[in-house]
């Protein structure tokens, strides 16, 4: 049952390590930065950052205080580069300029030469040897995409030899991206490095073979990543969503300036809305599976505004490995999938057979998310069965992570299988029952969880149980303390009525009865991490197996 075998585990091992060997010598050629046929002389078009725009951080900037990753670095009258950096995750956005979205808030000559200065100033430190986080391909793509993306603000009256040094730099950085692009690990830095280099040959009108090429290479990763249902191969939520922000402005420029569409890109972002309204719960928020962490509402609404889709949001995402049920107001998503690669695994959450629960504008039964800027210890803590709301044995993951030197923090074995069956009743509600096998090498069992919606969406009826791998109940427990937590919203209060009743009640108002019908319901402490503005303390409903099933129940209250 194991996800990743030992030959398996080795034969990968094996490829990662030639992997890097080939990246490494593909960039440490001294060629690598100055030579190639990509050359820049200057940039024709601006494509449109659809992300949202803070005047506060365009301030903070210009006063010399940069608030990135959740962290502020105060630089005075020096040069941020040259300053310790409060953490990785805030090297990453300050090198990935992605902050110069806001700068387009107060676009003032002053302003705009305050800024150019921030990227000269990049240019001499960093712009002639490809090292350190500066250089990481996904922060090479992001710089890419936000210099093209803003060349308005940094070129505002730039003198000559400033455009030609910015020119310059991007053509050594699309290069540099060309070389490592087929050497990167399968996932969404290898399909964002493909998008900033077919975006740089039309914004920067390179000849038509470049362009061409750039599109066909887009093309095929885009069929390789983004499933037939729409989701990400990685199936975190989020990702299409950060998908869509790179898609749409890259689709506009081919459009205006007249160049052949590649012919993928539009079926595939036609594909990727209908799995972004399946994510989206009935408050607005964006589901959390699988490394996704809470969304700006208006980032959301800014990409969703050109949703030309339409259409009620899918039942299912059969390739992703999704449920949804929903009646009346109340939406229920259900995590029914596995890593679609062993490689793939490496940001891939324990989490199967977790749900979450919205009703009306409240999120009322979540996962805990992934945290947006914390450090690695907290981000694989995020990745435990025990930070979702699902069945967890003796406090072990249905899924165990294994750290290789080469391949990260893996799955070396979890689901292997998961079985579902969807079923709408005589009265118009819906049922879905599924299991999986996650915990039969260890604890001998499967874990099957039923949940039942009527068609008014106001009541809901679950049941967990424990089954021998044949299919057949078992009478004993597997000999550790098996608990199902339900993890509730940080906005959410949670009013005691008795052992077994609570009552969940959002700041408008709304609220949900949790009752269970046997045993005593605990209320205890936890964490959410994926808020918006760090981690947050928050509180979990959690049910102590006392026999091989429980069962619990949700009713809406008027």
């Amino acid at each position: 049952m194991r996800f990743v075998d030992r030959r398996k585990l080795v034969t990968l091992h094996v490829a990662e390590g030639w992997r890097r060997l080939r990246l490494a010598a593909a960039v440490s050629r001294p060629s690598s930065l100055s030579s190639g046929s990509f050359r820049i002389t200057r940039v024709i078009v601006a494509p449109t950052d659809l992300r949202a725009v803070d005047p506060f951080v365009a301030e903070e900037i210009l006063n010399g205080r940069f608030p990135l990753a959740g962290r502020v670095l105060d630089t005075g009258v020096q040069s941020p580069f040259t300053l310790e950096l409060p953490s990785l995750q805030f090297a990453r956005r300050l090198h990935g300029f992605g902050w110069l979205r806001h700068m387009r808030a107060n676009k003032t000559a002053d302003n705009c030469a305050h800024t150019r200065s921030i990227v000269d100033q990049w240019i001499a430190m960093h712009g002639g040897r490809a090292a350190g986080v500066a250089w990481e391909p996904d922060v090479v793509s992001r710089r890419i995409i936000s210099w093209l993306s803003h060349s308005p603000v940094v070129l505002h009256d730039a003198e000559a030899g400033f455009y030609r040094r910015f020119t310059a730099s991007l053509s050594q950085q699309v290069r540099y991206l060309q070389r490592r692009v087929g050497s990167l690990p399968e996932g969404l830095p290898r399909l964002t490095a493909r998008i900033a280099i077919a975006m740089a040959s039309i914004a920067a009108e390179a000849r038509p073979t470049a362009v061409r090429r750039a599109g066909r290479m887009l093309d095929r990763e885009l069929e390789r990543q983004v499933l037939p249902d729409g989701s990400h191969y990685s199936r975190n939520p989020q990702a299409s969503v950060e998908l869509l922000f790179d898609l749409l402005p890259l689709r506009q420029s081919y459009i205006n300036l007249g160049h052949d569409v590649p012919p993928k890109l539009i079926p595939v972002v036609d594909r990727i809305y209908p799995a972004v309204r399946f994510f989206r719960h009935s408050s607005g928020d964006l589901a959390l599976f699988n490394g996704a962490c809470s969304s700006l509402a208006t980032d959301l609404m800014s990409v969703l505004r050109y949703d030309e889709t339409a259409g009620q949001p899918f039942k299912a995402l059969p390739h992703g490995g999704y449920h949804r049920l929903a009646g009346g107001e109340t939406i229920i998503l259900v995590d029914t999938g596995i890593p679609l690669s062993a490689r793939l695994s490496a940001t891939a959450h324990a989490g199967c057979l977790s749900f979450e629960l919205s009703s009306g504008r409240n999120r009322f039964i979540i996962n805990s998310g992934s945290p947006r800027f914390a450090g690695e210890r907290l981000r694989q803590l995020a990745r435990t069965t025990a930070a979702h709301s699902t069945l967890c044995i003796g406090d072990i993951s249905s899924a165990q992570i294994a750290r290789m030197s080469h391949l990260g923090p893996i799955m070396a074995t979890g689901p292997s299988r998961v079985g579902v069956d969807r079923q709408t009743g005589p009265d118009g509600g819906d049922r879905l029952s599924a299991r999986h096998d996650g915990y039969v090498e260890r604890f001998g069992v499967v874990h099957e969880r039923e949940i039942r919606i009527n068609e008014q969406g106001n009541k809901i009826a679950g049941r967990d149980r424990l089954l021998l791998p044949d299919g057949l109940p078992t009478a004993n427990l597997p000999g550790a303390e098996v608990v199902a937590r339900f993890h509730i919203h940080p906005s959410i209060t949670i009013e005691r009525a008795d052992e077994r009743k609570v009552r969940l009640v959002a700041p408008d108002g709304e609220s949900w009865t949790f009752s269970i019908p046997v045993g005593q319901l605990a209320v205890t402490e936890d964490v959410f991490f994926a808020d918006v503005s760090g981690i947050r303390q928050s509180q979990q409903l959690e049910i102590v197996f006392e026999g091989p099933e429980i069962r619990w129940f949700l009713a809406h209250h008027a």
